[in-house]
């Protein structure tokens, strides 16, 4: 009888082609995240992946405003930001830190500006900055798909470039690599990731999603490859019981998320800390 409970726990919520939706979604971005945020941790670009979420919103706008996907316009204009985000970091001396922090604070206030002129504009707020996952539609889900099949082929393919380039700037520029051609594509995958993930858990708490995981991982794992692994699958647990939660207590999908994430970091932390206290 607890089986048959237990099953009808997990498979109800499948009932309804939103949650499968949802469900596909979650886990696609439960992946493409953490499998970045191993890069992102290592590099201590924590700040960027933020940014990027936040500078966005000015495509989101525009997207909403001329009435087509967010995907449409919001993709080419986050690649955009994560081009000038490149280019100012590697051509200008006003420093990494500076040149996100710029582009973060006038993009994500030209983004409200936007929405004050056009105020027929119909955007919810506290969707696109906490998610929404609930509600999205065959076209996301499929442009999610895309994006997070691009993601990862091209971190299968430059893992081992941006790898050494994670540790080693200098080395990998000694050793015949472009570090800036690999810092651009780098930042454009990311931008795409984050774009991917922004109705799932929205612009604040994105960064929860990319990080948390990660490190989690991160902790029990020291061989970088496996700990993105680990970083995944991680991120796919948060995110499908961040969605169970949000079924059946009500509670916003987003934030549930980041929650559960943040709460296997704990786990994961207090466990090596007590096992590393006992030996």
């Amino acid at each position: 009888m607890d089986i048959m409970m237990g099953f009808e726990f997990i498979v109800e919520p499948f009932k309804y082609d939103f949650m499968v939706r949802s469900m596909y979604v979650a886990i696609l971005v439960g992946i493409m995240l953490p499998l970045l945020g191993a890069y992102v941790i290592n590099r201590n670009l924590g700040f960027m992946g933020d940014a990027m979420a936040h500078a966005s919103f000015p495509g989101l706008v525009f997207g909403v405003m001329i009435g087509v996907s967010i995907f449409v316009v919001a993709i080419p204009v986050a690649i955009l930001i994560a081009l000038l985000i490149g280019f100012m970091i590697n051509k200008t001396k006003i420093g990494e830190d500076t040149a996100i922090g710029i582009t973060f604070s006038s993009l994500f206030a030209l983004g409200f500006i936007l929405l004050s002129i056009f105020d027929g504009v119909l955007l919810n707020i506290e969707d696109v900055l906490l998610g929404q996952i609930l509600g999205v539609s065959d076209l996301d889900v499929l442009f999610t798909s895309i994006l997070s099949l691009i993601v990862v082929l091209i971190l299968f393919i430059f893992h081992k470039q941006f790898l050494f380039f994670s540790f080693d700037r200098k080395g990998a520029e000694v050793g015949g690599l472009n570090p800036n051609l690999l810092n651009n594509i780098y930042l454009v995958i990311l931008s795409l990731a984050i774009m991917g993930s922004l109705q799932s858990v929205g612009i604040i708490l994105v960064l929860s999603m990319l990080i948390t995981p990660a490190a989690a991982a991160k902790i029990l794992l020291k061989n970088f490859s496996r700990s993105m692994i680990l970083g995944s699958l991680f991120g796919v647990i948060a995110s499908m019981s961040g969605l169970y939660l949000s079924y059946y207590l009500d509670f916003p999908s987003g934030p549930s998320m980041a929650l559960v994430a943040t709460s296997i970091f704990i786990v994961v932390w207090v466990s090596k800390r007590t096992v590393s206290f006992r030996k």
